[in-house]
């Protein structure tokens, strides 16, 4: 396989630590792609990301500005900022003798910081946190701590943006927080193996079998967008061959395969089932386990069958008229995404809430486990089949309270 390139995107300086943390790894090539202000990050990521595999931010407001814009179709994540980059901070001031129980705190989550001052045994009554969250700018950034200094008494503003520290310090005491070499060092690990498994799974042989009531001589014209090769089998049914990288992309991510809308023109009754396997022999076992699955649906359907049987029911999705039926809103949507993905309507409800509470914040496996009252790998299987279905996309990583090790991954689930 091809060395992975990851774009590097954030201040210069930033960039450079990442590059300098990051240099030697003969996994992945760095490319850097640093901008003046976060204001032009849009636009270093959309003429960074046709040209690397993935994409490393070094903070939490780059990406979500990225996030917010849609333009995270490939792996991405963000280094955080955690306790023990606050810590560091906090140990230079003293050293320099400022006053430490006074300050204004931004991005950084208001139980870190306390539970950061508190095990370093410093008084937190004083202290002003302003968590990140979608949407704020800059200038509300400088705006907290300057409002904070003359309402508060803060001495001393502690930010994780270039552009607010730029303009607060020549008002008052300010300290640029940077990225530990440790988090720098994991998430890039994390954005590593998520990107070379996304490309691993993009190359694997996917087959199909195409299972019609009559001779069709225009499948073939209609197979052509999966750019595979089309052969007879034994029994009259059509086998395909193809990628799985391919077949995802012709399906919109398991969602619709137009291949039905077209055979349902012309058939009463048409089957198609797709397997993903490790191996050859394994992708043709599920491809008949798909075809026939489709066929117990009646009608027009496909099916997409997976490892962990997982099953992705794909029906006809075009009208009398040739255009595209809605989708149903409410229960009856559930039960038409439970049928598909392969989860009961209860677990997808359960589900809607969770994202109802924080639709713009992702979720992790851990919050899902929690809502779910599941063990952690049963979500992650749960947010697993919704990615394969397109109804989940991962947005980026992120260390909950209390967690240690590798960053969790965090998901954007849309039902």
């Amino acid at each position: 396989m091809n060395m992975l390139s990851v774009a590097v995107i954030g201040p210069e300086d930033l960039v450079q630590k990442v590059l300098a943390v990051g240099r030697g790894s003969g996994t992945v090539r760095l490319v850097p792609r640093p901008y003046g202000h976060e204001d032009d990050a849009l636009d270093v990521v959309r003429s960074a990301r046709s040209d690397v595999d993935g994409l490393l931010f070094t903070g939490v407001v780059p990406h979500a500005l990225a996030h917010a814009e849609g333009l995270l179709d490939r792996p991405a994540m963000y280094v955080p900022y955690n306790g023990a980059t606050l810590l560091r901070a906090l140990v230079e001031l003293l050293r320099l003798g400022h006053d430490v129980s006074r300050i204004s705190i931004d991005t950084l989550q208001r139980a870190e910081v306390l539970e950061t001052l508190t095990e370093a045994k410093l008084p937190t009554e004083h202290v002003h946190v302003l968590p990140y969250r979608p949407g704020l700018t800059g200038q509300d950034l400088v705006d907290f701590h300057l409002n904070a200094r003359s309402r508060k008494g803060t001495r001393v503003a502690i930010t994780c943006l270039g552009s607010a520290f730029n303009a607060l310090d020549s008002e008052m005491h300010a300290v640029r927080l940077a990225p530990s070499r440790h988090s720098i060092r994991d998430t890039l690990q994390a954005l590593v193996l998520a990107t070379a498994a996304a490309h691993s799974g993009d190359a694997q042989v996917a087959l199909g079998i195409v299972d019609l009531p009559a001779d069709d001589d225009d499948l073939a014209a209609d197979l052509a967008v999966l750019g595979g090769a089309l052969a007879h089998l034994p029994d009259g049914r059509r086998l395909v061959v193809t990628t799985r990288g391919v077949l995802e992309k012709a399906s919109e991510h398991f969602t619709r395969l137009p291949l039905l809308d077209a055979l349902a023109a012309r058939h009463a009754t048409a089957h198609v089932g797709f397997g993903l396997g490790r191996t050859a022999a394994e992708a043709e076992s599920l491809a008949r386990r798909a075809v026939n699955r489709a066929a117990s649906l009646g009608g027009v359907a496909g099916v997409v069958s997976m490892r962990d049987d997982v099953d992705i029911v794909i029906e006809a999705a075009a009208g009398d008229d040739g255009q595209d039926l809605p989708v149903p809103s409410g229960p009856e949507s559930l039960a038409l995404l439970a049928r598909r993905v392969g989860l009961n309507v209860q677990t997808l409800s359960r589900l809607r809430e969770l994202v109802d509470v924080r639709p713009d914040e992702g979720v992790t496996a851990q919050a899902v486990a929690d809502h779910l009252a599941v063990q952690q790998r049963t979500a992650r299987r749960v947010l697993k089949r919704l990615e394969r279905a397109g109804l989940a996309v991962p947005i980026g990583s992120q260390r909950e309270e209390s967690a240690v090790g590798r960053p969790r991954t965090l998901f954007r689930v849309r039902l």
